[in-house]
């Protein structure tokens, strides 16, 4: 019996100008190495196009999208309004989360994760949004126990952790019958670790990975392809949500090279 497809998601970098040609370069990059694109919401507090736009983009380019909203930049009309224009793009697959902390100004403080689930779900029946597709929604998770409400989603993504370890043993403990995706990211330079360490406690990087990346560029390439082989044979997770960063090209040349040698 065959096994199940190990699958990548790989997030892009959303503009934060009114030009979408590098999402388009992302996209044309990490395509054959990615089963579907997931597309932030006001990146790290920075105001972004659209996702909902952005996913719009990636189907008309032949792939599959994800459009995360977070409940940080909206009210209830605002999110109706998205959900409004994804069903007019015939997006169909999105990822709710709290949103980081803004740069500027403050919280709308009107919705959560869980209403919005609620709100989407409730869409179903009304007749606006008679001929929306079904939406697949899916939430993120800490490393820390999984609640009852967020399995009621229709995938996970797990936070970034640089610990194979720690994410299996968060898998243990945390059954789940949806889909689940482990996050792993490109360390790409040291000062990328000191500000990740600075703005996310929760992330760990090892020591030995930061000294080889201040030694080797391409160390935090070569590390996060194994340790996506790692989970692959590990057979805990469905797949991954792959954090590239600025090394999407260098992350792309070795995840085809890992597949063309039977690696992956």
């Amino acid at each position: 019996m065959s096994q199940p497809a190990f699958e990548i998601i790989c997030e892009i970098e959303p503009p934060t100008r009114p030009d979408l040609k590098h999402v388009r370069h992302q996209i044309g990059v990490l395509s054959p190495v990615a089963d579907a694109f997931l597309i932030p919401d006001n990146h790290i507090g920075r105001a972004t196009v659209s996702s909902v736009a952005v996913a719009h983009e990636v189907e008309a380019m032949g792939g599959r999208s994800i459009a995360c909203l977070n409940s940080r930049d909206r009210n209830l009309l605002g999110f109706r309004r998205d959900l409004l224009t994804a069903a007019a793009y015939g997006v169909d697959q999105f990822l709710f989360v709290h949103g980081d902390k803004p740069t500027t100004g403050g919280r709308t403080s009107e919705l959560t994760v869980r209403s919005m689930i609620e709100e989407a779900r409730g869409c179903a029946g009304d007749p606006v949004f008679t001929t929306a597709p079904r939406w697949r929604i899916g939430v993120a998770a800490g490393l820390r126990p999984l609640p009852q409400w967020k399995l009621e989603a229709d995938f996970v993504l797990v936070q970034v952790s640089y610990s194979v370890e720690a994410l299996l043993r968060w898998r243990d403990a945390n059954p789940a019958d949806i889909p689940v995706y482990a996050g792993v990211m490109v360390l790409a330079s040291q000062a990328m670790a000191r500000r990740m360490a600075a703005a996310v406690p929760d992330i760990e990087i090892p020591g030995w990975l930061e000294e080889k990346v201040a030694a080797d560029p391409m160390a935090g390439v070569d590390a996060v392809c194994e340790q996506i082989q790692q989970l692959q044979d590990s057979g805990a997770f469905d797949g991954v949500h792959l954090v590239p960063v600025s090394r999407y090209r260098q992350v792309a040349a070795r995840l085809e090279a890992q597949r063309r040698n039977g690696d992956g």
